[in-house]
């Protein structure tokens, strides 16, 4: 049997756009000869809907959506997801559904059985959980249809989350053919984790499976596509391209098997960072892109990022030396924009900075300068570039690294003002990594500026390192306190300075109120800041 796997882009509530790109998908496919095509979870919806799934006229629209896709399908059966009501009386309003179109037949409903609660997910608040698998029937042939974490069973988790297996209890029933309709949000190495997943999951059940993902950035979730198909036996049959959509026949019957392809992790971020940069931009109405170029390497990533995801001529830079910025704060930045072919524009802050202090000389008295003017320069740089984003309607861009963000090594209403934080999921060492990446072939990233100490440039001959940990030590110390949840007692048990990883994870803690304030970021990691990371700001509580 030949089935097509529509690897589409979809936008949360553009129900019309969205409905458009499956029908294109749609006739595509069955043009290639697809005897069935399969679309991703809520693709008339867009995923995750979140709250507009409240409003007052969405559903009912999505439904219109749906009838109207079911009286333009042919012969040939389409399976696509939208939210569907549950009438039930009992538990949530709605259903998280997949529906076979086709021609001559009245749709076939499924409700997905698993609603995961976990990291970013929360569709347990607005769905209610079928309980109940059932093949379906297509000219003789029985599919058992599932929608995304239905596959990912107790197996295949942390945690032992679920006691149901839905793909069990199909293949309990008989079916010939798995489905799964996904939007399986990227984080480093997730690709590789599906695989594996899926490959148990094809044993286990002795059937092919066709597993269709997204692709596509939604605020801060990226989806990368690397949809799967495999065969009873686990072995890929046919694997898409990650980070762009695809819309492809596979032939279950040809025999055919190839290896899974594993990205290089570096490029892989990077494609994530660009696809989601470039949609939430897009799909928030904005064509430009505005950064700050400091010299440093996160500014240079992000602008690397920006040109690569919008083109160059859609992204300006700015640098604003003061009297405590090094020759190379302006030269590399002038350098990175050329090697881009991006504008760059320089903005001195001297004059501003030394008119703010002095309007609060008759206040600051004879204190010396401190804190309050290193940020004060950070805050007039963030003046500048917002006034720049307003005037010229471009999006500015937020440059700060994960690392930096999780101590709160950055200023609010500074240097974190801005509409998205492109790296703020990446840890320092991930940064030199990607940007490693960017210059595989040429110089891009200039290299004094990889190669440099990073450093703020708010007072003489300050270097990151004379405030934090060194970067390599620090990152490891928060990927276990952050990403891996261990407590403080924990990582010191395993060998690291009790002093200093007390001193990282209180900076962590202290930092949620900033945090709360940043620009939504863009997520890389396992466990980002932000919703998939929900810590109070006011508690107490210490490990």
């Amino acid at each position: 049997m030949k089935i097509g796997l529509a690897q589409i882009n979809t936008t949360v509530g553009d129900l019309n756009g969205n409905a458009g790109k499956i029908m294109d998908a749609y006739e595509l496919a069955v043009g290639q000869g697809a005897a069935l095509v399969v679309t991703p979870e809520l693709s008339i919806t867009g995923y995750p809907p979140q709250d507009l799934v409240f409003k007052s006229r969405f559903v009912q629209r999505n439904l219109d959506v749906l009838d109207d896709l079911a009286g333009k399908v042919g012969e040939i059966p389409l399976v696509v997801g939208f939210v569907a009501r549950n009438d039930t009386g009992a538990g949530p309003p709605l259903f998280n559904a997949a529906a076979v179109l086709r021609k001559g037949h009245a749709p076939e409903i499924v409700h997905k059985s698993l609603l995961p609660t976990y990291d970013v997910f929360d569709e347990a608040r607005y769905f209610q959980p079928s309980e109940t698998v059932e093949p379906i029937v297509v000219d003789g042939v029985r599919f058992g249809v599932t929608i995304c974490e239905d596959i990912w069973t107790e197996d295949h988790l942390p945690a032992k989350l679920y006691v149901r297996n839905p793909p069990a209890k199909l293949a309990e029933q008989g079916i010939d053919v798995l489905l799964n309709l996904s939007a399986s949000p990227f984080h480093s190495g997730k690709p590789s984790e599906r695989h594996a997943m899926l490959a148990v999951v094809a044993r286990n059940v002795r059937v092919p499976i066709v597993y269709c993902n997204s692709i596509g950035g939604n605020d801060r979730l990226v989806f990368d596509g690397n949809s799967l198909v495999l065969d009873g036996q686990g072995e890929v049959v046919a694997q898409f391209p990650g980070f762009e959509e695809s819309v492809r026949v596979v032939d279950l019957q040809a025999g055919e098997r190839q290896a899974f392809v594993e990205a290089n992790r570096s490029e892989e971020i990077f494609n994530a960072l660009k696809t989601g940069l470039r949609d939430y931009l897009h799909k928030c109405g904005f064509k430009s892109a505005l950064v700050g170029l400091s010299g440093g390497i996160d500014s240079a990533l992000t602008a690397a990022v920006a040109a690569a995801a919008l083109g160059p001529e859609n992204v300006m830079g700015v640098t604003m030396p003061s009297q405590y910025s090094s020759g190379g704060s302006v030269s590399d930045s002038e350098a990175l924009a050329r090697n881009l072919g991006i504008r760059c524009e320089t903005v001195a802050i001297k004059d501003a900075f030394d008119t703010f202090k002095g309007l609060l000389s008759p206040i600051f008295g004879d204190r010396p300068e401190d804190l309050a003017e290193e940020n004060m320069q950070a805050r007039i740089r963030g003046v500048i570039l917002m006034a720049i984003s307003n005037k010229l309607g471009h999006l500015l861009l937020t440059t700060g690294n994960k690392s930096e963000l999780a101590v709160g090594y950055c200023t609010i209403y500074g240097d974190m003002c801005g509409g998205l934080a492109v790296i703020s999921d990446l840890p320092k060492m991930t940064v030199y990594d990607v940007s490693h990446w960017v210059n595989r072939e040429s110089e891009i990233i200039p290299w004094n500026t990889i190669d440099k100490a990073p450093s703020a440039e708010l007072r003489p001959d300050q270097k990151d390192e004379d405030s934090l940990p060194p970067y390599p030590l620090l990152d490891e110390i928060l990927e276990l306190y952050v990403e891996k949840a261990l407590t403080a007692s924990d990582i010191i048990a395993r060998g690291f300075d009790a002093e200093m990883v007390r001193w990282i994870a209180r900076q962590v803690d202290i930092n949620e109120w900033k945090r709360h304030q940043a620009a939504p970021g863009l997520r890389v990691t396992s466990k980002a800041f932000g919703s998939g990371r929900r810590m109070p700001i006011a508690q107490r509580f210490v490990d």
